[in-house]
């Protein structure tokens, strides 16, 4: 199977004030919220910077020239299908399958923890199974994989609750798929997660820093 085979798909919307991150705006106000929305998608990209071919599958469809920047090497931007997120979904599986892709992965951009291992590992997963998921501490799912189109997966699923990832579960024992799951992780939303995750990122550039004082 050739790279191409395999792809990733990162659903994002353009950065723009009072239409990003409005759960962590009502704490910390629009603007603030639009910076770190920003801030949380450039690390989501960095840390998949090293693999090929990624699409950034963006919204709304007038936003092409803002999600330009975010491109790296062979990577590309697509507008986002109609309709609500099942619908875009499956719209954007169905058109990678329809191509030559094999394995084809999708994330969004609430989890700046994913890293470029992981996309492999979902890769991998997907040699000997029909769905792979990467389960959210929220009750959602942060990454889907699929070997094939399941409309199933994305009709008329509760979004936006903390039964996405249960009822994924449920449909796709329904339909006799074989599910792999990575690790957990978690997604950036409220004011509460975007402290957490400051936190940690100044622990860890810490840590770094006293490794090079060290050498």
């Amino acid at each position: 199977m050739s790279a191409h085979a395999r792809r990733l798909v990162v659903f994002l919307k353009a950065p723009r004030t009072g239409s990003v991150k409005t759960r962590l705006a009502e704490t910390l106000g629009a603007e603030p919220a639009c910076a770190a929305y920003r801030q949380l998608v450039e690390t989501l990209l960095v840390h998949l910077a090293p693999l090929p071919a990624v699409e950034l599958c963006f919204t709304p469809a007038d936003a092409s020239a803002e999600i330009t920047p975010w491109l790296r090497n062979d990577w590309s931007a697509a507008n986002q299908a109609d309709g609500d997120l099942g619908e875009r979904l499956h719209a954007a599986f169905t058109e990678h399958f329809l191509s030559d892709a094999e394995r084809v992965v999708i994330i969004g951009s609430d989890c700046p923890a994913v890293t470029a291992t992981d996309i492999e590992d979902a890769w991998l997963a997907l040699e000997g199974h029909d769905v792979v998921l990467g389960p959210a501490l929220d009750g959602g799912y942060w990454l889907i994989g699929l070997r094939a189109p399941q409309p199933a997966l994305f009709s008329g699923m509760p979004w936006s609750t903390n039964a996405v990832f249960a009822e994924t579960m449920h449909r796709a024992r329904e339909s006799d798929l074989r599910v792999a799951l990575l690790r957990e992780l978690s997604d950036v939303d409220t004011a509460a997660d975007w402290e957490r995750w400051l936190k940690h990122t100044s622990l860890n550039s810490n840590l770094s820093q006293a490794g090079l004082e060290n050498t």
